[in-house]
């Protein structure tokens, strides 16, 4: 009897813990099922649309960093107003401009704080405000809908990739010190994937050479998973589990498009640098 009585608490936290990874999930599934359509809508459009949208998350990513990093009303307001000010400058065709409003904004941030954990706040704004002012100037280019189409079902096939590759084959762990749960089981999973979306999109686009896309699909791959650690090794130094609890089941901004902001600077860059994305979907 006295077996049996022992075993009742331990029942009835195993129903509670499944009763609340079940609510997660049901959470997880109702802000996908909003966000996701509203995400590829705004991206189909283009546009205001997308700008508005990029706009606010970008101002939401500012606020997340700025409440892990600083305590300072001002700097945080200084922050949000220079990232989302600046992705609505890049529409305008002003990348210069909106350049150097990222840079007053990281000034002015870092000098509101107060000397509160010293460039954190700068370095936020970068962080935030390049990928997404990548993210508006491929929208914009004559490409930027194939382009971003295809940039945003690899970020999602690689976490998909190394999520189930992870879990199924475990194994090795990737950077245990900044997230345990990554193994190079997940990114090869995660390589995978996206070899696959490369393939698929050049398949889709009747590309004339299909294996440089995939070859840079692969790259991204790991790009992608090297911004999920940059984020996590954030917020690891801060003592924080989410960056926020904005999206209700998913944690923060932050923690859901950190890969999406690595691989939108890099092949923002990237364009940048080669004069343009015309060409990378023909």
């Amino acid at each position: 009897m006295d077996a049996i009585a022992g075993m009742a608490p331990h029942a009835e936290l195993a129903n509670s813990e499944g009763a609340a990874r079940g609510h997660t999930l049901r959470l997880r599934f109702i802000s996908a099922a909003v966000l996701l359509p509203l995400a590829f809508g705004a991206a189909w459009l283009g546009g205001v649309w997308w700008v508005i949208l990029v706009a606010v998350f970008a101002g939401a990513m500012a606020w997340e960093w700025s409440r892990i990093v600083t305590s300072n009303r001002s700097s945080a307001a200084a922050a949000i107003i220079a990232a989302a000010g600046a992705v609505e400058l890049t529409h305008l065709g002003s990348a210069t401009f909106a350049l150097m409003v990222l840079a007053l904004g990281a000034g002015l941030a870092t000098v509101m704080a107060r000397g509160e954990r010293l460039g954190w706040q700068a370095l936020g704004v970068f962080y935030v405000g390049l990928p997404s002012l990548a993210i508006v100037w491929i929208r914009d280019e004559p490409d930027g809908l194939a382009v971003l189409a295809w940039m945003l079902a690899l970020v999602i096939a690689v976490d998909t990739g190394a999520y189930v590759a992870g879990r199924s084959i475990g194994g090795p762990k990737l950077a245990p010190r900044i997230s345990p749960k990554k193994t190079w089981a997940g990114l090869a999973g995660g390589i995978i994937a996206a070899l696959l979306i490369g393939a698929i999109w050049s398949f889709l686009l009747d590309l004339p050479h299909a294996l440089p896309l995939i070859l840079i699909s692969g790259v991204l791959a790991v790009v992608e998973q090297a911004g999920d650690l940059a984020e996590s090794a954030f917020k690891r130094r801060f003592g924080v589990k989410d960056s926020s609890q904005l999206i209700p089941g998913h944690g923060g901004v932050l923690d859901r498009v950190d890969g999406l902001l690595a691989v939108s600077f890099v092949v923002g860059t990237a364009g940048w640098l080669l004069g343009g994305l015309s060409g990378w979907m023909r």
